[in-house]
């Protein structure tokens, strides 16, 4: 962390807008303007645009607001760690296990290594996004699990109308859209023995105003800042998120996905259209009709409404 501070602080002065000369910021932060230049280039590695101008100095290409942990702990009961550049916050929280308790938090402004599922590389270009994790004890067992990304899928959206960005769907089993275009994606990793609790990290990586020119991404993507106009705060965001999801994971401790089928059902973004189950060697093409109580997709085919979970099981619109 120590070798990312001064990269950091020339970012806060950046963010306060406006152009900061290399002179300028060498004295503040006690270093050459030589050495500033050289860690601009070590942020312009995290993908953050800045451009200098002769004379001028260095300036953000668009605004940016950093996550502010002071904030987030005024608000939160959870005990929440911000730290701006990690390798991916569900890996952190997986290693901290033992210590934690049980709603913990760890939120970051850049992930060198995110993943998402089946080990997938998630792009993570520094404060254009929101990465957040949370561990999460649940006594009934790692049998219980099963369909917690739908849960948590769901008290997103539902915190997104709260807080009046509207639009936002859910494709099964673990990513949100917006205009049939990827916005996020949850991750749930769980450790556990038999008869046990299960140890819960539950992930999500949020575009909010990612550079159209990011590269290393497979599929159609899109930010949350298409889905509104609204200036969006995020650690307002942060905070909503994390409210959202310890209520939705106390009310599944309680009565399961019962609860939440119809809710699901209802931001379902591709119910009623055509769509093909990839399933290994196998595809299943039908219309998808939602989800069951057990969590399984729900395809109508020829046979009649098929129940499919679980398993290399991938989603696609035809």
């Amino acid at each position: 962390m120590k070798e990312h501070q001064v990269k950091l602080k020339i970012l806060k002065e950046l963010s306060q807008g406006g152009f900061h000369s290399g002179e300028e910021l060498g004295q503040a932060l006690g270093i050459s303007r030589a050495a500033v230049s050289k860690h601009i280039q070590g942020i312009q590695q995290w993908g953050v645009d800045i451009f200098r101008i002769q004379g001028k100095g260095y300036q953000l290409a668009k605004p940016l607001q950093l996550l502010d942990e002071s904030v987030l702990k005024q608000t939160l009961s959870a005990p929440l760690e911000l730290i701006p550049i990690i390798d991916s916050t569900n890996q952190y929280l997986m290693d901290q296990l033992p210590e934690l308790q049980s709603g913990s938090v760890c939120v970051s402004e850049y992930q060198a290594k995110g993943r998402g599922r089946r080990g997938r590389q998630w792009v993570s270009p520094f404060g254009a996004n929101l990465y957040l994790s949370m561990y999460w004890r649940l006594d009934a067992g790692m049998a219980a699990a099963m369909g917690l990304s739908l849960v948590v899928g769901v008290a997103i959206v539902e915190a997104l109308e709260s807080l009046g960005i509207d639009g936002v769907k859910l494709k099964w089993p673990n990513d949100l859209y917006y205009d049939d275009k990827k916005l996020a994606g949850i991750l749930v990793e769980m450790s556990g023995q038999a008869g046990g609790a299960a140890h819960l990290v539950i992930g999500m990586g949020m575009n909010l105003a990612m550079s159209d020119t990011v590269e290393g991404i497979d599929q159609p993507w899109t930010s949350l800042s298409h889905a509104t106009s609204k200036t969006i705060d995020r650690n307002q965001l942060v905070i909503a998120f994390i409210q959202a999801w310890q209520n939705a994971l106390l009310d599944y401790e309680m009565m399961g996905l019962t609860g939440f089928v119809e809710r699901w059902n209802r931001h379902d973004n591709f119910v009623g259209r055509q769509v093909k189950l990839l399933m290994g060697h196998r595809d299943v093409e039908g219309t998808l009709r939602g989800i069951d109580a057990q969590g399984a997709v729900l395809i109508e085919t020829d046979q009649g409404v098929q129940a499919f979970i679980g398993g290399e099981i991938s989603l696609r619109k035809v």
